[in-house]
């Protein structure tokens, strides 16, 4: 029984908003700077990145991502360990401009414990149109680095039924 209380315990605290960190209220305003100070790091990390696509410097891309991140592109069967990915993007930042997206809105949340980070950000890219990118950043030491981008399409809810039947359609015409 005794076990049971204590892993129960351990569940609430993984699952509650605060991440099992219990604070003060008035230490609450202590909280915020830091937070603040977070989230602005993490968007320069964002913002860092883009431009670097934008300006094709694979460099200072690929110094964003954390050595065991992840990669996920637009189709279902992308899913690139970071090292692939940057094998594979490689023909891209030998252009002018690899790709470019534009931050339309942005929303950056920093765990309690200050160390790992998650976003969405409506985008726009001018052969996609609105795109979302999400993911996830840790801090390894004083860096921010991403361990996680999602790009993916969005779909306006009213076309969403003539594009899902596109998409059942093509894979049914699939060998």
């Amino acid at each position: 029984m005794r076990i049971r209380i204590i892993w129960l315990v351990f569940l609430m605290m993984l699952t509650s908003p605060l991440g099992g960190c219990v604070q003060h209220p008035s230490s609450l305003s202590d909280a915020a700077p830091r937070t603040d100070a977070s989230q602005r790091a993490v968007a320069d990390v964002l913002d860092a990145l883009h431009h670097a696509a934008a300006t094709a410097d694979g460099e200072t891309y690929f110094d964003l991502f954390a050595p065991d991140a992840v990669f996920l592109g637009t189709d279902a069967t992308e899913r690139w360990p970071i090292a692939e990915f940057r094998a594979w993007a490689e023909p891209y930042f030998q252009r002018d401009s690899a790709w470019v997206y534009r931050v339309l809105e942005r929303h950056i949340t920093i765990a309690p414990v200050g160390t790992v980070a998650w976003f969405d950000e409506r985008l726009w890219n001018d052969r996609l149109g609105e795109t979302r990118g999400s993911g996830v950043l840790r801090r390894i030491g004083d860096s921010w680095r991403l361990e996680q981008y999602n790009l993916t399409m969005v779909i306006p809810n009213d076309l969403a039924d003539e594009i899902a039947g596109r998409i059942r359609q093509w894979f049914a015409d699939r060998p």
